[in-house]
């Protein structure tokens, strides 16, 4: 199988467990029935008290990618009418600005840097909104916002609080009802350590009453939310990957709940961190999750040598990223079934190919 002995580090798909392999590996099911409806009040159940959502929330499973998540929220929630303040800080703030074009939706393209926008006060434009939508992690260069600031300022402003939080569930701290949260945009291949091909998305009541008659099959939440009445989806759903996905809930809540997920995965990630401060690597910004961490040469090697090199003499994957920083940053993943000893893969990789003898 291609790269089935490599170590990967790429901030998805990432790591998964036997466990949740072995559940892959069986006959995917008949599902429009009452056994496979259990299966999906229990993934809606565990990802409404993994995010702490208010009383009354809502999941809508699609079978599709993340972009998709992002795509169907603007879709069903937002028209012509709004005018909504969209944070754009790299790659996939850029995508949401995309998606407003497309749909058509009046926006502010929200271009920040340097800044985890615990000062949204201050920096954002000051105009009327009627949302705020953010990349809670900007995976693209690893960065992370204070969404319990842009919360605070989103419930001030009475603003409708959209949060992609693909790459940061299951690893860093979300909470809806903290931080004012409305709509809670995940995927499989992230945190969750599952298969890519499932997005989710948890509507708080309040963007429940936005929900709209949209001009769209495949997206139309409105269908979505009479089907998962009871317990089914309008079309196919990604059976397999939904019961990895419930066991993959149970894994958690066995191994201590999601906090103790999120402590596991900051282990990790400071560990790496202190480990390669001998190589001539900087972490690229200094608002970085605890689900990944980006990384800058400081010897003047570009990073997508350091990428391949990786690859091709050690068979450890990390992610390069494109464009003006193709040579710039490189990216590491903790998410996903990640151990010391499996990290220490990477580490030792990494001083072999500089050359230099570990601490």
């Amino acid at each position: 199988m291609i790269y089935e002995d490599y170590y990967i580090f790429t901030p998805g798909p990432v790591k998964m467990s036997d466990e949740i392999l072995e559940v892959g590996a069986k006959q995917t099911p008949y599902f429009r029935n009452c056994e496979f409806s259990d299966v999906t009040y229990a993934c809606e159940k565990g990802l409404i008290e993994m995010v702490n959502a208010p009383e009354g929330s809502k999941v809508i499973f699609l079978t599709a990618s993340g972009t998709a998540g992002m795509e169907s929220v603007v879709m069903n929630l937002l028209t012509k009418d709004d005018n909504a303040l969209v944070v754009h800080g790299g790659g996939f703030g850029g995508r949401f600005v995309d998606i407003c074009d497309v749909h058509a939706v009046p926006h502010t393209d929200f271009k920040v840097k340097d800044t985890n926008l615990h000062d949204i006060e201050a920096l954002a434009p000051k105009e009327n909104y009627t949302s705020l939508i953010v990349n809670a992690h900007e995976t693209s260069v690893g960065h992370l916002y204070d969404l319990d600031a842009m919360g605070a300022y989103a419930k001030k402003n009475d603003l409708l609080f959209i949060v992609d939080a693909i790459s940061m569930l299951v690893t860093d701290p979300v909470d809806m009802q903290s931080s004012n949260i409305d709509v809670v945009i995940a995927s499989s291949q992230k945190g969750l350590a599952l298969p890519p091909g499932l997005t989710m998305v948890v509507l708080a009541p309040r963007a429940l009453e936005k929900v709209q008659d949209v001009q769209s099959l495949y997206f139309n939440f409105k269908d979505y939310l009479r089907n998962g009445e009871r317990g089914q989806t309008p079309y196919t759903p990604a059976v397999t990957i939904m019961l990895q996905l419930e066991a993959r809930l149970n894994q958690i809540k066995r191994r201590g709940g999601v906090q103790q997920s999120i402590k596991r995965a900051k282990d990790i990630a400071e560990y790496f961190r202190a480990e390669i401060k001998g190589l001539p690597l900087k972490e690229y910004t200094p608002f970085m999750p605890n689900a990944m961490t980006t990384l800058t040469p400081t010897d003047g090697k570009s990073a997508m040598d350091i990428v391949n090199g990786l690859e091709d003499g050690y068979k450890v994957m990390v992610c390069p990223n494109g464009g003006a920083e193709r040579d710039i940053i490189f990216r590491v993943s903790h998410m996903g079934d990640m151990t010391r000893a499996y990290t220490d893969v990477l580490i030792d990789a990494l001083y072999d190919y500089y050359g230099m003898k570990r601490a």
